[in-house]
């Protein structure tokens, strides 16, 4: 047996004898298969902490004992032959053992193995010190602390409603007894506070039945195990799975190989930071330090990982986490996720607030100021409209006596012949119509005074252009004969309609023609003629209506001016009759303008939109 074991190894591993001279090599033991996370963890970051492992001037060799699938003396025997065989012919520079049983079993067979060669051990708990032979001073590495009273005091902590804590461990004679007798000292620390029980070299299946008993008043610690009461082996991972499927209590552990599989969490300190620190001792020994001379650091505190699903699951108020954990699985918040783009954005709509309270502002200000601006532009118009008829009190005063006159006359016609006793009733007839039609007359010139003094808000309404002109015209015309000023109007062919407040046009209209009026009373006769036209576009288009004088025109110096508030050039005027007009037509979205006729005199033109 012994002979077919040497042949295999020399032909399984011949490369070893013709490996390059200058090349140094190390070897791991790893106590476990290489399936278990937590081996390769650490392999990975034994691997980070020898940078020349990947140029190639280390080589790296791994060995796994896969506990405790196989164990026993022979199975040790077995495996020194298998070493020796393996690389007797090019001992190892430095010799890793990863976990208790490897440091064991080198510390055991050391001599018979590679006599000389120093040991950095990594994944020794410091609670299994005292089980080991002494250690050589050329035997170095960090020990793990994994702090299990802070993970059960915390567990305690965020269920405070727990009565029991239930530790579950298996039966494997390494690992598994290890963890059994250290828990019962870190137990301790939570006695008399709730009950303790362990469940330790239990079957599986019974282990998953009393955990599916345990209910919401328990609390379970176990760090896994690789063998079961049955002694059937499993991976740790493996049997947590298992344990979390069936538990209806949450479950803390010191692994962080454990995190995300379900689990509340723990203080734990990482394989991979443990495999990058004895990367960094094996590192140093290759370079020719003395192993007595290496400072090995203390065991770097466990740090609390916590997996923010379980506790949403479990129902942890969030408020007892302490500030220090390592909260994995948390689903940021929309302010966590999303912090400068919400400052910016709140920012941002902040200042568009301001702006759109600002310009509300504004625009209130805005409107007040126009609704009192309009306000004093009626005022304003209205005032106009009083100082126009002041001015054709003396034509009104006319217009109204003749009809008068006319009437007391008829009258005395009518008593003369009443009086001679004689049939004249076709006479009389007569005078009784001219006395309705003089009294007419005399209505509508009071009528027509009325709605031009009438101080109310404009109203916007249809009417006929051609009217506007014609009412125009029929109320200046006494005024314009007292001048001595003949009036001409021409409408339109066909009804005009615009949309407007029909008495500020009027104005417009009877300022325009009084200003015409002044500008032609000492010309002579034939050109003292004042014409207004009415010319429309077509249908929807544009209305004009102008006035046009005979007179001297206005100077092109005053024709940029003319329509300025209070510039004038009548020795009597204040300089706000065209400005008013100006006002008015603008507010109806129209236009006005003047300009100096090519056949002489001023020519005024208003342009309105026909409806």
């Amino acid at each position: 047996m012994r002979k077919l074991l040497g042949l295999i190894l020399l032909c399984a591993f011949p490369s070893v004898s013709i490996a390059a001279d200058e090349q140094k090599s190390v070897l791991v033991l790893y106590s476990y298969s290489r399936l278990m996370p937590a081996v390769f963890e650490a392999d990975q970051g034994l691997r980070e902490g020898l940078p020349d492992v990947e140029a190639k001037r280390v080589g790296l060799y791994e060995e796994f004992f896969d506990e405790p699938r196989f164990g026993g003396e022979a199975y040790s025997d077995l495996m020194v032959q298998l070493l020796r065989g393996k690389y007797g012919s090019r001992p190892p520079d430095v010799i890793v053992a990863g976990g208790f049983e490897a440091l064991r079993f080198l510390l055991t067979h050391r001599e018979r193995l590679f006599p000389g060669v120093p040991v950095v051990h990594e994944g020794i708990m410091v609670a299994s010190v005292p089980s080991l032979p002494s250690l050589p001073s050329d035997v170095i590495g960090n020990l793990v602390d994994p702090d299990v009273p802070r993970t059960l005091a915390l567990a305690l902590r965020l269920h405070p409603r727990a009565t029991r804590l239930v530790v579950v461990t298996g039966k494997s004679p390494g690992h598994d007894r290890e963890w059994e007798q250290s828990l019962r000292a870190d137990v301790a620390s939570v006695r008399g506070r709730v009950a303790v029980e362990f469940l330790s070299g239990l079957p599986h299946e019974q282990v998953l039945g009393r955990l599916a008993a345990l209910g919401n008043e328990a609390v379970v610690f176990t760090p896994g195990y690789l063998m079961d009461g049955d002694g059937r082996a499993f991976n740790p991972l493996e049997a947590l799975r298992g344990m979390l499927s069936a538990s209806t209590a949450p479950i803390y552990v010191p692994y962080d190989t454990m995190l995300g599989s379900g689990v509340v969490g723990g203080y734990t300190r990482t394989f991979r930071t443990a495999g990058r620190e004895t990367g960094r001792l094996a590192d140093a020994l290759l370079k020719g330090a003395d192993p007595a001379t290496l400072r090995v650091p203390p065991p770097e505190p466990a740090t609390l990982y916590l997996d923010w699903r379980e506790i949403r699951r479990w129902g942890i108020n969030d408020r007892l986490i302490p500030d220090d954990a390592i909260v994995q699985y948390r689903r940021p918040s929309l302010w966590d996720a999303y912090r400068e783009q919400l400052i910016i954005g709140g920012l941002a709509l902040l200042l568009q607030a301001l702006l759109i309270l600002w310009l509300l502002t504004e625009r209130f200000r805005r409107r007040r100021a126009e609704r009192t601006a309009e306000k004093q532009r009626f005022e304003l118009a209205h005032a106009s409209r009083r100082a126009v008829a002041g001015e054709l009190t003396a034509a009104i005063a006319h217009e109204i006596n003749q009809p008068l006159g006319a009437i007391l006359s008829n009258a005395e016609a009518a008593e003369l012949m009443l009086d001679s006793g004689a049939d004249r009733r076709v006479e009389l007839r007569e005078i009784l119509a001219d006395i309705r039609r003089d009294d007419l007359r005399a209505g509508e010139v009071i009528r027509r005074l009325r709605t031009l003094l009438a101080g109310r808000e404009g109203e916007q309404k249809s009417f006929d252009v051609n009217e506007l002109v014609l009412d125009a015209v029929a109320i200046v015309r006494s005024e314009a004969a007292r001048r001595g000023v003949a009036l001409e109007a021409r409408t339109a062919a066909v009804p005009v309609s615009t949309v407007g407040d029909r008495i500020q046009l009027q104005q417009v209209l009877i300022n325009l023609i009084l200003n015409a009026a002044d500008a032609v009373v000492g010309c002579p006769e034939a050109q003292r003629l004042v014409t207004l036209s009415v010319t429309a576009s077509v249908p929807g288009g544009m209305t004009t209506l102008t006035v046009r004088d005979r007179g001297q025109g206005i100077p092109e110096a005053n024709l940029s001016r003319i329509f300025d508030s209070f510039f004038t050039t009548k020795g009597h005027g204040m300089g706000l009759g065209l400005s008013i007009a100006r006002t008015l037509v603008e507010a109806h979205g129209g236009r006005i303008h003047a300009a100096n006729h090519p056949d002489g005199g001023a020519l005024f033109s208003v342009e309105l939109r026909q409806t």
